[in-house]
């Protein structure tokens, strides 16, 4: 038996001087990731049991109950913790893992028991279904210090985790990236000489599931329908790709590694110059865990970023964060995104939620003399040049500008719509439904107008569409110009959900600045009219919000939404709406800016025309795009750089 573990003084957190030579954009380096995770660490401990077996970090409970959270806070600071040593070849000067290890004899002396220390037992789902996301993290950390912490462990102890973390393989997962779960606590157990049928059972079907949920360009559905966000990073991509790192499985790394280095080729031009990630899909409020993706291709060696860019792209939005409130007086990470946010956060959140951010320190796992520390920091792409890039698969349109760097993301195929679902209005979800988000901006409230969308107005104006499950329709770039295009059934809170043939196909064309958004409306009924919002923003005036009107709208004005955006307390958002009776088309253009550019949304399109169902823009500079919607929809561009 090797020495048992001590425990060493709690930290005060404090960050080393920032070093400008070396990383000239953050002034970040190795040891500033190193004190971030260990301040925030320190600070979540002091909310420890007095076996350690729960973090009860303040706060409202979660869904799941105040036993399951103090597991979430164990477990979600245990990967900070794992990283963090992993990645110092065992060097604890904190004694980080004495803690945890203490904690895991406590929690699993007797689970389920209603006492102070026991952790939780692992269920279904729908029944005690969050113990099995922690159980992950917990085989993961265990996984990463086998050395230093599993193989210091009393057999008894050794023996007890097991049962435990057996659970989430005789368990149903929720439908998605859930399988991932039971996959590597599967992992785990066959990395420690304690595998068996059922843990090869748990490995083949995750792994199953996640081949058919690949839609290609390194892009997962997260579960059966069109669900596309954050979680292919920080779940999709991190569980088996980290695996296949760990273990140098040839076969994993042979299937993983080509895919995470797609999905960077994309996924990178999700960030702004500052280091904003895209504000878009659920759980936002695990923050810089965005930046994990990112973190692990470079050390993993799968990804086409060079090690200044993926620095300076993952430092960023650390900084980001922390230089915006997500860190509170008392150390502790917030439910929110800048600071507390309710708007960003699920009912499965509670107090230890923000902790899956700790995915964001597998950048540790690259140890000082990596060129992710040593290479000097470089431009992000969107600092560089102007960036367009359609998903197919997806449906999605990154749009990012050199000038003020910012990020758009036009979504046309993320719903978070399971197929068995009905089209309900009453599970309108904001994170998804939207036709565009942004680094710079967030979605307005359910209960306030809606921004960057397209409604159907019936009832004398008391009935407002929304948009569920959205039917792609093609994407596609021109060297610096792109499109996308869906189609959606609106759905009615009040009265009917559905009018009878009716239904919008809509395109969005990128250039510049420029969005060139496009609706054809078709069955509309009598006295019906449309609404089209653009981006909401703060009354500071940055960045600045214009729609200007190119054909069918015949009003705007300008809506408040009082509960503002997770970027700021109260917003404003600019609307157009017009006649909407049989079919029509409708296009105007809109802007999102931090500088103004070089020609204003109201002068960017000099002519509109339509004949047999095509619509044609002439633009400034006499470049013409023509939008047509049969026999199916299709953009295609003439004169003007590509």
């Amino acid at each position: 038996m090797h020495p048992p573990l001590r425990h060493a003084p709690i930290p005060s957190p404090r960050l080393p001087d920032p070093d400008p030579a070396l990383s000239p954009y953050t002034g970040f380096t190795r040891a500033h990731w190193q004190a971030v995770a260990d301040g925030l660490l320190a600070a979540a401990w002091r909310w420890a049991t007095p076996g350690r077996a729960l973090l009860d970090l303040p706060g409202r409970p979660s869904a799941s109950g105040t036993r399951s959270d103090g597991l979430e806070g164990y477990a979600r600071t245990f990967l900070a913790a794992a990283f963090r040593v992993a990645g110092a070849d065992g060097a604890d000067p904190h004694g980080w893992l004495g803690r945890y290890a203490d904690g895991l004899a406590a929690g699993t002396r007797t689970p389920g028991r209603d006492d102070e220390e026991s952790w939780p037992l692992i269920r279904d789902i729908h029944v005690q279904g969050q113990p099995m996301v922690e159980s992950a993290s917990v085989a993961l950390g265990l996984q990463l210090t086998r050395p230093w912490l599993w193989d210091r462990l009393d057999p008894e102890v050794q023996d007890r985790a097991e049962r435990w973390l057996r659970d989430a393989l005789r368990h149903t997962p929720s439908p998605n990236n859930w399988y991932l779960f039971p996959f590597t606590v599967a992992s785990f157990l066959e990395s420690v000489g304690r595998g068996d049928k059922e843990t090869a059972r748990a490995r083949e079907r995750g792994l199953e599931l996640l081949e058919g949920w690949y839609q290609g360009e390194g892009w997962y559905s997260d579960g059966d329908g069109r669900a596309y966000d954050h979680y292919n990073g920080w779940a999709l991509h991190l569980y088996p790709m980290l695996q296949a790192h760990l273990t140098q499985d040839t076969e994993l790394l042979n299937t993983y590694g080509p895919r995470l280095h797609a999905h960077l080729e994309s996924f990178a031009l999700l960030f702004a110059a500052d280091g904003a990630p895209v504000h878009f899909g659920r759980s936002l409020t695990y923050r810089f865990a965005t930046a994990s993706a990112v973190a692990l291709g470079a050390v993993t060696g799968h990804t086409p970023l060079a090690p200044g860019v993926s620095r300076h792209l993952t430092s960023a939005c650390l900084r980001y964060f922390l230089d915006r409130g997500a860190v509170d007086s008392r150390g502790l990470l917030t439910l929110g995104w800048h600071g507390p946010h309710a708007a960003t956060v699920q009912p499965y959140s509670g107090p230890a939620s923000p902790y899956w951010a700790s995915k964001a320190f597998v950048a540790l796992l690259a140890d000082e003399d990596h060129p992710l520390w040593t290479a000097r920091e470089t431009p992000l792409p969107v600092q560089e040049r102007d960036q367009v890039r359609a998903l197919a698969g997806p449906g999605l349109l990154i749009h990012g500008t050199a000038s003020d760097g910012i990020v758009r993301l036009h979504n046309h195929g993320s719903d978070h719509v399971r197929p068995e679902e009905g089209e309900s209005a009453a599970a309108a979800d904001p994170l998804y439904a939207r036709f565009a988000y942004s680094t710079h901006t967030g979605p307005t409230s359910q209960s306030n107008a809606g921004d960057n969308h397209l409604a159907l107005v019936l009832h004398g104006g008391t009935g407002r569409s929304v948009r569920r499950r959205i039917r792609p329709l093609g994407a596609g770039v021109d060297g610096t110009r792109g499109w996308a295009a869906s189609r959606h059934l609106p759905v009615f809170p009040d009265g009917p959900p559905l009018v009878p043939g009716l239904r919008v196909e809509s395109v969005t064309v990128v250039r510049g600045p420029y969005e060139l958004r496009v609706h054809r409306v078709l069955g509309g009924p009598p006295n019906a009219r449309a609404e089209q919002t653009g981006w909401a923003t703060g009354p500071d005036g940055t960045p600045v919000s214009e729609l200007h009107p190119l054909l069918g709208w015949d009003r705007r004005d300008t809506v408040r939404a009082p509960q503002g955006t997770a970027y700021t307390p109260w917003a404003t958002l600019p609307r157009l709406s017009g006649e909407a009776s049989g079919t029509r088309v409708y296009a105007a253009v809109a802007t999102l800016t931090a500088e103004p550019p070089a020609v204003r949304a109201a002068a960017a399109v000099t002519e509109v025309t339509t004949a047999a169902d095509e619509l044609r823009v002439t633009w400034y500079d006499d470049t013409v795009t023509r939008v047509a919607f049969t026999p199916q929809v299709r953009v295609t561009w003439s004169g003007g750089p590509g």
